[in-house]
């Protein structure tokens, strides 16, 4: 007698014969409650000679103020990392009392910080500081500046403004740069810059103010006989 063998029938849900259960698997990012994502850090720092970045930002008294306005002047830019901390305060009071010698070199000066508005209203009004102090709470023109970095502090990184200060020329470009500003003796750094700067522009410009087409044949005979001179001396030496 022939014997029956029954087919296995598989169960429903399971896996056929052959075949592997496929699982899904879904990556997890975990991060830690409350934990901030790190802000972007600057853009690359404009260079000597280069466009100087525009702006247009607050000063401390809602005034928008902008690099356009300042056309065909000198402008010390100086960045600083908060109001009304010592450091700050220093290098903000060196630039108030040394103003009038930096007219006199026909520039003009502007502070910035991430500070606001109202928090530059109150250090200026304690220092009777005397120039704008522009108020970049996005950040946005430290960036574009390249000011805004990673610092370190006893061993804890964090991002702030390195302080730095711009020489911007009368036609918008970057003159000088000052990198990590020690603020002690700055202000006399910038006015050397500055004089130097209006001393080379006086002289390039010296036909154009102070000679005038009739006085031309006589100056170019002049160097003519100071070049002869120069030429005899160096004979009989």
């Amino acid at each position: 007698m022939a014997s029956s063998t029954k087919k296995k029938t598989p169960r429903k849900g399971t896996a056929t014969a052959g075949k592997e259960k496929k699982t899904a698997v879904q990556k997890i990012t975990i991060t830690k409650k409350g934990a901030k994502p790190s802000p972007p850090a600057s853009m690359k720092q404009p260079k000597v000679r280069q466009k100087a970045p525009a702006f247009s930002l607050p000063n401390q008294d809602g005034k928008i103020v902008s690099l356009s306005d300042y056309k065909g002047k000198k402008v010390v830019l100086y960045f600083y990392p908060k109001d009304d901390t010592p450091g700050c305060t220093k290098e903000s009071c060196a630039f108030r009392d040394g103003i009038h010698e930096i007219h006199d070199i026909r520039a003009e000066i502007i502070g910035v910080s991430g500070d606001s508005v109202e928090s530059h209203k109150k250090f200026a009004k304690k220092y009777n500081l005397n120039f704008p102090l522009l108020s970049d709470e996005s950040k946005k023109m430290l960036k574009t500046y390249g000011v805004w970095k990673e610092k370190s502090l006893y061993g804890r990184k964090f991002m702030g403004i390195e302080r730095t200060t711009f020489i911007i020329d009368e036609n918008g470009k970057i003159d000088d740069i000052f990198h990590k500003v020690k603020v002690d003796g700055h202000l006399e750094e910038v006015l050397g810059k500055l004089d130097k700067a209006s001393s080379q522009t006086r002289g390039e410009s010296f036909f154009a103010e102070d000679l005038s087409m009739d006085q031309l044949p006589q100056y170019l005979e002049f160097l003519r006989l100071i070049q002869g001179m120069r030429t005899n001396i160096a004979s009989d030496a």
